[in-house]
C-alpha cells in the first residue's frame, strides 16, 4: 500500500512539472494569439480591450495559477479560436485518432510476434534477413515521405482508395471508414511492426539459449510448442515496457500521419491549435499526452508483475 501511494505522489508530481515546463514553453514560443483576431481598422484600445477579455494581460505566474485551478476542477478552459472547451473538442476528436493509432498497434504488435518469434528461432537464416531488412526500411524512412509515396501509388497512380479522410462526401458507412483507415493504418502499423519485431528478435534469441528451452527440448516438446508457450512469456516482457510507453502515442503518434492523410483526430487539431497558438488548446492536448504517459508506465509495472512471477513474489 505504501508503494502505490509512492508511485501516485510521483504521477502527481511529474503532472504538476509537465505542466509547469509546458505553459512556460508555450507562453514563451514567439508569436502572439491576438494578432489573429486584429484587422486593419481596428485600433489599440479595442485590441487592449481583446487581450484583456482573453486574459493575456495578466502575469505569467497569475495566467499559469488560474489555469491549474480550473483543471483541478476538470475545466481545461476554451478555444481562443472558436471558444469552445477544449476538453469537449479533444474527446471529438480522440475517436478518430484512437481508431487509428489502436488498429495500427495492434496490428504491428500480432505481425511482431510471428516475425519477431521466428526471426530469432532462425537467426542469421535467410527469413531473419528479409524481416532484417524491411525492418531497417520501416525504421529509417519518414511516416509523411511513406505516406506521400502511399497516396501516389495507391490514389494518383492507381486509383484503388481514397487519398484523404476518413469517410467520403456521401456515405459515412463501416466499409467505407475500412476504406480510408487502408493507407494510414498501413504506413503506421509498417512503422510499428518495424519497431516491435526488433525487440521480439533479441528477446528470442536471449529466452532460446536459456536452460529451460534445452530442458523442454530433452522432454520431447515440439519446436513450435516450446516456441508459443515458454518462450514468448519471457521474450514479450520487455515489450511490455514499449507498449505502456507507446500508450501516449494513441493521442500523439499520428500528427505527421494524420496531417498527411487529412484524418481528423487530435493529431491535427494538435497542428492547427500550435499554427493558431491557441495556448488553452495546445495545453490540453499536451497534458491529456501527459496522464497517458503516466497511465502507461503504470500499466507496465502492473503487466510486468503479472507476467513475470519474479517481480511479484519480490514485491517490486
Amino acid at each position: 500500500m505504501k508503494k502505490v501511494g509512492s508511485r501516485f505522489i510521483q504521477c502527481v508530481l511529474t503532472l504538476f512539472v509537465v505542466s509547469i515546463l509546458c505553459f512556460a514553453m508555450t507562453k514563451a514560443a514567439p508569436g502572439d494569439p491576438v494578432l489573429t483576431y486584429v484587422e486593419p481598422n481596428m485600433s489599440e484600445e479595442y485590441i487592449q480591450r481583446l487581450r484583456e477579455s482573453l486574459g493575456l494581460n495578466k502575469p505569467l505566474v497569475e495566467q499559469y495559477l488560474l489555469w491549474l485551478g480550473r483543471v483541478l476542477h476538470g475545466n481545461f478552459g476554451n478555444s481562443l479560436m472558436n471558444g469552445r472547451s477544449v476538453l469537449t473538442q479533444i474527446l471529438e476528436r480522440l475517436p478518430a485518432t484512437v481508431i487509428l493509432m489502436g488498429s495500427s498497434m495492434l496490428l504491428g504488435f500480432l505481425i511482431a510476434i510471428v516475425l519477431g518469434l521466428y526471426s530469432g528461432k532462425y537467426k542469421n537464416g535467410l527469413l531473419d534477413k528479409i524481416v532484417s531488412v524491411l525492418c531497417y526500411v520501416g525504421i529509417s524512412i519518414p511516416t509523411f515521405w511513406f505516406g506521400i509515396m502511399a497516396i501516389y501509388l495507391f490514389s494518383v497512380h492507381l486509383g484503388w482508395l481514397p487519398s484523404y479522410g476518413m469517410y467520403g462526401t456521401d456515405t459515412r458507412s463501416i466499409g467505407d471508414l475500412m476504406l480510408h483507415l487502408i493507407m494510414p493504418c498501413g504506413v503506421l502499423t509498417f512503422t510499428n511492426a518495424a519497431q516491435y519485431i526488433r525487440y521480439l528478435r533479441s528477446s528470442t534469441i536471449t529466452a532460446l539459449s536459456s536452460d529451460y528451452v534445452m530442458v523442454q527440448k530433452a522432454y520431447g516438446m515440439s519446436s513450435s510448442g516450446i516456441l508459443f508457450r515458454h518462450v514468448l512469456k519471457n521474450a514479450i516482457l520487455p515489450m511490455i515496457t514499449v507498449l505502456g510507453m507507446s500508450l501516449q502515442s494513441l493521442v500523439s503518434g499520428a500528427i505527421i500521419t494524420e496531417q498527411v492523410f487529412a484524418w481528423p483526430g487530435i493529431g491535427q487539431l494538435a497542428v492547427t491549435a500550435v499554427t493558431q497558438f491557441d495556448y488553452p488548446l495546445i495545453m490540453g492536448i499536451t497534458m491529456f499526452t501527459a496522464v497517458l504517459v503516466v497511465v502507461g508506465n503504470l500499466l507496465a509495472d502492473v503487466l510486468y508483475a503479472v507476467f513475470d512471477p519474479r517481480i511479484r513474489k519480490s514485491g517490486c
